[in-house]
Order: structure tokens, then C-alpha cells, then sequence
């Protein structure tokens, strides 16, 4: 089993901020897409992502 580590994502979902902890294995971008492609719909317009370490 791969470690993994306690990252918040921060984002905006349809234009409103929010954001999401979740277990990645590494902060890379497209883990986080991935983690809130499985949160989120398809519909919805996800951008300004940005992966930082929880405390």
C-alpha cells in the first residue's frame, strides 16, 4: 500500500471558492484534478487549483 499524506485543495467550483482535504500520495496537480473529478460532476467548471499540505 502506497503512504499517503493529508493535502487541502483549494479551488474554485462554477467561479465560487472552496476547498477539500484529501489522502494524495504526492501534492502533484493531477492528482488533486482526479480527487475532485471523483468529488464533482462533469458539468462543473473547476479551476485555479492549488495543492498545499494540511496542518
Amino acid at each position: 500500500m502506497t503512504p499517503t499524506t493529508k493535502y487541502v485543495i483549494k479551488y474554485k467550483l462554477n467561479g465560487e471558492r472552496r476547498f477539500e482535504f484529501a489522502q494524495l500520495t504526492t501534492n502533484s496537480l493531477e492528482e488533486a484534478k482526479q480527487a475532485l473529478a471523483n468529488i464533482h460532476g462533469a458539468s462543473d467548471e473547476i479551476t485555479d487549483i492549488t495543492v498545499s499540505k494540511a496542518l
